[in-house]
């Protein structure tokens, strides 16, 4: 087994088709194929299943992944600390449900290690995407939170997936809603205010179930419910339909503007915002300093 081996694999996965991951690695395609075949039967494993629209991870691909993408990562570091003269890309990956500090933090690692090559993924993505993402190595640290709703079935999968929670802060549910909403100045809002105006959420795909839901209280029956991919999106629905959602109450005015203000709820609820990481892996650098940026960002922010 190489490092150029395990550096093929994981292009393959990130592709998902062998002529496209062929292009990526300036490599043949059959010499690629030759390659991955070659690890496959010296580690006894079957990594891909191909298909006529590509490849697919196997399950126990998806370990064999997860291993070969820290060692990489491992290597990269090694190289950086010690190869001076070489100019080392740098890769550090978050996943994140859709916290403005979380992106702040974000734009710090990137002013502090940005200075030569680096390769920098922010996913502000879906809550099982999150726990996978870190859990197959896809990005060392993940963004969540857990209440007294979810939280059984979080801990499970961060459990299940030997990761770790470390909890950021404490907060109690905020409605975000348009400055000129027709409830913007009440000092806070109550469930049944809400009840004529529409529910906005972030779409969580095949795990739809209120589990994963990145709004607390998503159990709760509403009549207009609109659901969202993107941050950008829902802010302008909630400026052009009068439309909420629920969240810390944490809001940036850099990266969300004037427009959108954030008001007490008045529920008896609370959301332990936090990351998840590797149990057993110590954090990059990288990770370490945008750890430090999350803490620095909510050092100066009121958290409500």
């Amino acid at each position: 087994m190489t490092l150029q081996q395990l550096k093929y694999v994981v292009t393959v996965a990130e592709k998902g088709t062998l002529s496209d991951a062929a292009k990526e690695l300036f490599i043949s395609q059959p010499a690629l194929t030759k390659a991955i075949k070659e690890l496959e039967d010296e580690m006894n494993i079957r990594i891909f299943s191909r298909t006529n629209k590509g490849v697919i991870v196997s399950r126990e691909g998806d370990r064999f992944l997860g291993y070969a993408r820290q060692v990489l990562e491992q290597t990269n570091l090694l190289e950086e600390e010690y190869k001076k003269g070489n100019k080392i890309t740098r890769r550090f990956s978050v996943s994140t449900q859709h916290y403005s500090f979380a992106v702040n933090a974000f734009v710090d690692v990137i002013k502090k290690f940005g200075e030569n090559k680096y390769d920098f993924t922010l996913r502000e993505t879906q809550t099982n995407e999150i726990i996978e993402d870190v859990s197959k190595r896809k990005s060392e640290i993940g963004i969540l939170y857990t209440s007294g709703a979810n939280k059984n079935v979080i801990e499970k999968m961060i459990k299940r997936n030997n990761l770790k929670f470390i909890e950021l802060f404490t907060a109690k549910p905020h409605v975000f809603i348009s400055f000129n909403h027709p409830l913007a100045k009440k000092e806070s809002i109550s469930l049944e205010d809400l009840k004529e105006y529409p529910y906005l959420s972030f779409e969580q795909g095949d795990y739809n179930s209120f589990y994963f839901s990145e709004e607390i209280l998503s159990t709760l029956d509403r009549d207009k419910n609109v659901k969202v991919r993107d941050r950008a999106t829902l802010f302008n629905l909630a400026v052009g339909l009068n439309g909420y959602t629920v969240s810390t109450g944490i809001i940036s005015k850099e990266l969300n503007g004037e427009n959108i203000i954030a008001k007490p709820l008045e529920v008896d609820e609370y959301m332990k915002v936090g990351i998840i990481m590797q149990k057993n892996i110590e954090l990059s650098v990288y990770g370490k300093v945008y750890v430090e940026a999350l803490k620095e960002h909510l050092k100066y922010t009121e958290i409500p």
